[in-house]
């Protein structure tokens, strides 16, 4: 079975509450459909999120990749032969979450032909995932009630506090107010989106010792090499590499070099065969990881449930899978829903990343 044909549809759904964050904010979601056709008729389907700020990436050059780059090298090739396909894409530098786009959808093509649902074929270790929701910039007193809300409403009772900020104080602040409001059962942990320096991240860390953070995630600039390995090997937290690790070789940098000793695995950018590559260096080497988001659409975050759920190694820590919350719509054709904390992995076969036709056609923008 053999592919046909890739789209790349852009469309735009707006956020009701934009997320702000160090490296950026987000206020639609401005993102890309890809489809990937077979000549059986068999179509599978993924997201991609641009985030310039992160990858470079943006809608515009999503489409173009995908049609004109990788659409003409792929079309003719069987979709079982995904070393092949990974190869491929492998031709062309960067590029990162329009090439797990098209891996995810030739993975919902895959299951759909075999019948059987992607996470079992991946590896099939549990049917639901802990959900940890993901706080952007606000006040101390407005976040504490947000969390609040969430697990009242969902369950939820882990979460990833953006930071970054200056001064140190108004992230100190607000750590402090969640585990006083949240109390000693929160998981919390933080995120700074390189917004530190390490000298500031290790200040925070230390005036934030007593409050029981699970880690913190990509303090400083990963290129300020002495000083985040010194912090690595000061830091009482596992200090988790993200942005610097958005592929196979510079997660194995950033955990051999001492640039990290936790890893973000996020299916956007990693599709799911090199996230399973990702998943399986970190257990044999002993580190723990836990399933990111790109700030992820319902079609996205089901990949990440889908993904997540397949590997004990990825279901031992919350994953970051409710932010489709803030949304005004989305494409999704069966809504996911978070109860008593978790997501469940869609049953059927595929990678349940199927849409509603109808919105796509409302909302696509070409």
């Amino acid at each position: 079975m053999k592919i046909a044909a890739i789209e790349a549809i852009p469309y735009s759904i707006p956020y009701r509450h934009p997320l702000h964050f160090a490296s950026g904010s987000v206020h639609e979601a401005e993102h890309v459909l890809v489809r990937v056709h077979t000549d059986d008729g068999v179509v599978g389907t993924a997201d991609t999120p641009p985030r310039p700020y992160t990858y470079g990436e943006t809608q515009k050059s999503i489409v173009a990749v995908v049609q004109d780059v990788f659409a003409p090298q792929l079309v003719g090739i069987d979709v079982f032969d995904r070393e092949k396909i990974q190869a491929v894409l492998a031709r062309t530098i960067h590029n990162q979450t329009a090439k797990g786009a098209v891996d995810i959808a030739v993975w919902d093509v895959i299951g759909k032909t075999l019948g059987q649902p992607v996470t079992k074929l991946l590896g099939g270790y549990t049917d639901s995932l802990r959900v940890s929701h993901m706080l952007g910039f606000k006040p101390a007193q407005e976040l504490l009630a947000l969390a609040l809300e969430f697990r009242e409403t969902y369950g939820i009772n882990t979460f990833k506090l953006k930071t970054g900020r200056r001064p140190l104080n108004l992230d100190i602040e607000a750590a402090r107010v969640l585990r006083d409001g949240l109390g000693e059962d929160a998981e919390l942990y933080m995120d700074a989106n390189r917004g530190w320096t390490a000298n500031e991240a290790a200040e925070v860390l230390r005036r934030t010792a007593d409050l029981g953070l699970q880690f913190l995630e990509e303090p400083d600039d990963a290129r300020e090499v002495l000083g985040r390995r010194r912090l690595v090997t000061n830091s009482p937290i596992p200090i988790a590499a993200d942005e610097s690790a958005a592929n196979l070789g510079e997660a194995a940098r950033e955990i051999l070099t001492g640039g990290a000793n936790l890893l973000s695995v996020k299916t956007a950018r990693s599709g799911f065969t090199e996230a399973a590559k990702i998943v399986g260096m970190a257990e044999g080497m002993g580190i723990d990881v836990y399933i990111g988001n790109q700030i992820d659409t319902q079609v996205g975050t089901v990949a990440s449930v889908v993904f997540g759920a397949a590997f004990a190694h990825t279901a031992k820590r919350a994953a970051e899978l409710s932010n489709y919350l803030d949304m005004t719509d989305d494409l999704l054709a069966r809504p996911l829903a978070i109860t008593g904390g978790r997501i469940r992995v869609p049953e059927g076969a595929g990678a349940g990343t199927d849409v509603d036709d109808d919105k796509l056609a409302h909302y696509r923008t070409d």
